[in-house]
């Protein structure tokens, strides 16, 4: 009997974190395409040049600063604190705690915006050596300047979505990105130098979207997120408790979240420090394949990681360690979905990158270099889509330290890997650098975790990843023999071809993939294809 109910405990939790994972997923979805637009409206506006190089560089302080308040990790470590106060009915003592880590943490930042302000041309020269450009180096430092008070709203929406998470309320959060990237848009097509308005006879040029940042984290990040926050019922206190127990133990939590490198939080800044001694445009460049990959990282990880970790710090509070790693087992299971997704951006690589970017001062040598460097960044998919799920794990029992300390060992090892990839590929070698430091980080800490949690169904993982690779492995052979045809009898240079190659490509592709999941029983692909179609059959349904 026992068993039964831990089973429909099981069930039920799944269900949850399947009903978040679909709200968080179509956020993603939604965010990554207008992300996309966002990052087609800079190609048209800046092409693949030194002005993009520049308004990439100018994100790197703040990043940096939003890493170091560990804004970026707030919901994994303030969730499990605040939902032991939700768990034993004593919710007025959680929002005296988030207002003691709301309150310090603030006033943190604050000062570190304001040094970082004034240091704004020595910090650039350091971070991006390689970047030589007079002109450019003072617009990379103006618009660094210009984003940096950003960083105070996604803090604080940070702190505000954690709440809802730990509320188990999804929605609104999900709006943050969607019109973060709106603002971005709107701020460069109205500001930007191509289509910009004149304001006082001066056209904002790249400025107008590092303007759009601000606008856009205010708006989606705060503003909204406070609003949402308020609603499951935050409140604010004036107190300041550095002694305070629970904010002690936040401390201890966050330390090493700040003071690690993660493994997304490191490919931002090398791939602007490393790109900064290649040629005008390499920085674009692998930015544009960057955004392309973490189109499937969001969908495919980012999204179940969020949906998945609440449910996760609740076993884990529980101590149910089998049931988290069951979670953990299934989500993985069904992220290495995204390998053979992969592979077909692989293939596609030119028609991908020409259908989204070329237009406007995107030209066709910017379209060739990014599509040479697709395939590398798109090799480290699944790593970095895994690396969003595994770490959670650690997160939902508290253990920040050894995924910080581990990780920050994997980015130094892997700095070797960058100079001489760099050195022997040029711009590609940066992205096979990057997909090979994910592959390391998230492998060895997925392999760490099951012996620490006695995970005893991890090797069904290991067996469907080599199935998955050396399904893959025969996908790409026909797929690459396919478009090699196809380029013969379209011209992949015009939208139509493209499209056509595209198309075809793509409708094979999921042939290929049914087929496969039959023939080698692969029920992950099948019951995502049965969820398909039952979704377009009520859809159907509903229309007649």
């Amino acid at each position: 009997m026992t068993k039964n109910n831990d089973m429909a405990k099981n069930s039920s939790t799944l269900k949850k974190v399947g009903v978040a994972s679909f709200i968080m997923m179509v956020s993603v979805f939604s965010s990554r395409i207008i992300g996309l637009v966002r990052e087609m409206t800079i190609a048209f506006a800046g092409g693949a040049g030194g002005e993009v190089d520049a308004y990439q560089i100018a994100f790197i302080i703040p990043e940096i600063l939003n890493h170091v308040v560990a804004s970026g990790f707030l919901s994994v470590t303030f969730i499990p604190i605040f939902a032991y106060y939700l768990a034993n009915d004593n919710e007025e003592e959680g929002w005296r705690v988030f207002s003691i880590i709301f309150n310090t943490f603030s006033i943190i930042l604050i000062m570190f915006i304001a040094v970082a302000f004034y240091y704004s041309p020595e910090l650039v020269s350091f971070f991006a050596p390689g970047f030589k450009d007079p002109e450019l180096f003072k617009s990379a430092v103006r618009m660094t300047r210009i984003i940096m008070p950003a960083q105070f709203f996604f803090f604080a929406g940070g702190m505000f979505m954690a709440v809802q998470f730990a509320k188990e309320k999804f929605f609104i959060p999900a709006l943050a990105p969607l019109l973060y990237n709106l603002g971005i848009i709107v701020g460069g097509l109205f500001l930007s130098s191509r289509y910009g308005m004149f304001l006082s006879g001066y056209r904002f040029g790249m400025e107008g979207f590092a303007w759009g940042v601000v606008a856009g984290a205010f708006v989606g990040n705060f503003a909204l997120q406070y609003i949402g926050a308020r609603k499951v019922g935050m409140k604010i206190y004036p107190l300041f408790n550095l002694t305070h127990p629970e904010f002690l133990k936040y401390v201890l939590l966050t330390i090493p979240l700040m003071a690690g490198l993660s493994m997304t939080f490191s490919t931002e800044i090398f791939l602007k420090y490393f790109g900064s001694f290649l040629s005008d445009g390499s920085i674009a460049a692998l930015n544009y394949a960057l955004r392309i990959m973490f189109i499937l990282v969001g969908i495919f990880g980012q999204a179940v990681g969020v949906a998945s970790y609440p449910f996760m710090a609740r076993l884990a509070s529980m101590n149910k360690i089998d049931e988290l790693n069951h979670i953990l087992n299934t989500t993985i299971k069904y992220l290495l979905l995204v390998i053979p997704i992969s592979v077909l951006f692989m293939v596609l690589r030119y028609e991908i990158v020409f259908i989204l970017f070329q237009r406007g001062r995107f030209d066709p040598a910017a379209t060739r270099l990014t599509a040479q460097v697709l395939p590398f960044i798109m090799a480290g998919t699944f790593a970095f889509a895994a690396q969003t799920v595994v770490v959670r794990g650690y997160y939902a029992m508290q253990n920040t330290w050894f995924p910080a300390l581990f990780g920050t060992i994997a980015v130094f090892a892997s700095l070797p890997l960058f100079f001489v990839f760099m050195k022997w590929l040029g711009t590609p070698g940066v992205g096979l650098g990057l997909s090979i430091s994910a592959f390391m980080n998230s492998g060895f800490l997925f392999v760490l975790w099951n012996k620490k949690s006695n995970n005893r169904n991890a090797g069904t993982v290991y067996t469907f990843f080599i199935k998955m690779v050396i399904l893959s492995i025969g996908i790409w052979l026909v797929l690459w023999k396919l478009v090699s045809m196809l380029q013969s009898i379209f011209n992949n240079s015009t939208i139509f071809g493209a499209l056509a190659i595209s198309s075809v490509t793509g409708l094979v592709f999921a042939v290929l993939l049914v087929v496969s999941g039959l023939i080698f029983k692969i029920k992950e692909i099948s019951i995502l294809m049965e969820k398909l179609i039952g979704k377009l059959n009520l859809r159907l349904k509903s229309t007649t």
